[in-house]
């Protein structure tokens, strides 16, 4: 057979389009949500031809009656952009990939392009109207989600009188949703919830109105409130690169790098006193290989775990000793760099965290440690690490003459780098304490008590999906999901 060429190909394409066109001279199209692969979301149109003008304004006015029904979906966002977060690109990313899918979907969105630190954080606990919104959407990285997490938990509990100063105090779920566009130079909570930090992704997650609970840890120091976490609490070697790194800002991202080798030549060790309420035993065991995934946390409806705040000091448990990291982990913490994370099967909604100890050990025995977050081997098989699903803990160095974030920085101004060990036996530390890095930032204590609330505040995301669930459409799932665009300019509302 004689083969066509593609001048001759076009041709014929725009002969059916517009033979199409005469039979059926009516037609609108239906922009719909398509799974392509690593996660990610993409929109995609596809156009309904019809023999009338009046059979295609009943199929407009039939599917958007239909799409009505799904009130889940928001109308009015609240959108934050940080435009100094990562490379400096929130701004560029909201305006030229998001902004035109809210558009498309009818969703109306006021921008607030912050001006400095805890902007967000700020007109959200004083100035924001939030009764107009459905929801609240952040631009930027983990940074600027935790300003937009502490601006709206502390609205809630300011507007039903909770203190927060109470550690004891059961905290009231945040009633709007948070959606989260990564842009910045970390975007773990994004990866760790959708699978992806690609922004079209985050969107169209946001624009289809999904739902996913999430635990929240409340730090306290005494009768103080600290800060909240939904990542990542850590003591010891996380700690110490983080307090390293910020006195290197100006080195960019690459000061992590630089301060995480540095922190491990130098190998420190702290002592101190961890105690915990373990988590009920039907909530599975950080080493049982159950993965958190999409809807495994939201099919039974929120129910309140009173046992997590009573019992004074029965069930707790105690652990002594000398630590090289304290890690307590509210999500696996996966991320491009660590694809299982440091917690690997820990929950986002289950209303617990996993405690991580890796106690004084040698140098090499570390290194191998850190080595399988970035492959598929157990990172808890080692003799030195242990781990435990908890509720509650609290924790007390050895010494507690330095208590403030001034003396912790001074102490380490006047250690630098501890010696290089020549043996395999570890080194001391020079000063008493080591901090606690709460989500990316340095807290003012390291005598801390912290408490899992469980479901503060919902996403709009679904977690990570499985490969079978990957491999249906969106479409399939719940119908189309964005408004209606016909042609011959029919405005639909």
């Amino acid at each position: 057979a004689a083969s066509k060429t593609s001048d001759q190909v076009n041709t014929g394409t725009r002969n059916t389009s517009k033979q199409l066109h005469q039979l059926y001279p009516h037609a609108f199209t239906v922009s719909y949500v398509r799974r392509t692969s690593g996660h990610q979301w993409t929109c995609s149109d596809v156009t309904f031809h019809c023999t009338s003008q009046r059979l295609c304004e009943q199929w407009i006015h039939v599917i958007n009656e239909q799409l009505s029904f799904h009130t889940n979906r928001p109308r009015s966002l609240l959108v934050y952009i940080n435009p100094y977060g990562g490379k400096r690109q929130g701004r560029r990313v909201y305006e030229q990939k998001v902004a035109p899918l809210f558009h498309r979907a009818h969703i109306s969105a006021d921008v607030i392009v912050t001006e400095r630190a805890n902007h967000a954080r700020d007109h959200l606990k004083t100035e924001a109207e939030l009764d107009k919104y459905d929801g609240v959407v952040c631009v930027g990285g983990d940074g600027m989600f935790s300003e937009i997490l502490h601006g709206l938990v502390t609205r809630t509990q300011a507007d039903s009188g909770v203190d927060q100063d109470q550690p004891d105090a059961e905290l009231v779920p945040c009633s709007l949703h948070i959606g989260i566009i990564p842009a910045g130079s970390t975007d773990c909570i994004c990866f760790a919830t959708v699978g992806t930090n690609d922004p079209v992704t985050s969107a169209l997650h946001i624009i289809v109105g999904d739902s996913q609970p999430m635990d929240v840890c409340s730090v306290h120091h005494n009768n103080s409130f600290l800060r909240y976490s939904v990542s990542l609490l850590g003591y010891g070697f996380y700690g110490d690169v983080l307090s390293d790194s910020e006195r290197n800002r100006w080195q960019g991202p690459a000061r992590y790098d630089l301060s995480g080798v540095k922190t491990f030549l130098s190998h420190n060790y702290y002592e101190g006193t961890v105690s915990f309420l373990p988590a009920e035993s039907n909530k599975g065991d950080p080493r049982d290989e159950l993965k958190c995934r999409s809807g495994c946390c939201d099919k039974s409806q929120r129910e309140r775990l009173n046992s997590s705040f009573s019992d004074g000091s029965r069930g707790w448990k105690v652990i002594h000793g000398k630590f090289l990291a304290i890690n307590a982990a509210n999500m696996s913490c996966a991320c491009p760099r660590s694809p299982k994370g440091l917690s690997p099967s820990a929950h986002l909604a289950d209303g617990n965290t996993d405690l991580i100890l890796v106690r004084k050990c040698s140098r090499l025995d570390f290194f191998r440690h850190l080595l399988r977050h970035t492959n598929k081997d157990d990172q808890f098989d080692h003799s030195f690490v242990e781990v435990h699903r908890v509720r509650r803990f609290r924790f007390q160095p050895r010494h507690h003459e330095l208590a403030s974030l001034e003396d912790l920085s001074e102490g380490l101004k006047k250690s630098g780098f501890s010696p290089i060990c020549v043996t395999q036996t570890t080194c001391n530390y020079s000063t008493t304490h080591s901090s606690w890095t709460c989500d990316g930032e340095i807290l003012p204590h390291a005598d801390i008590q912290v408490s899992v609330h469980r479901q503060l505040i919902r996403l709009f995301a679904r977690g990570i999906e499985e490969e079978q669930q990957q491999q249906r459409s969106v479409f399939e799932d719940l119908g189309p999901h964005l408004a209606l665009e016909p042609s011959l300019h029919w405005t639909v509302d």
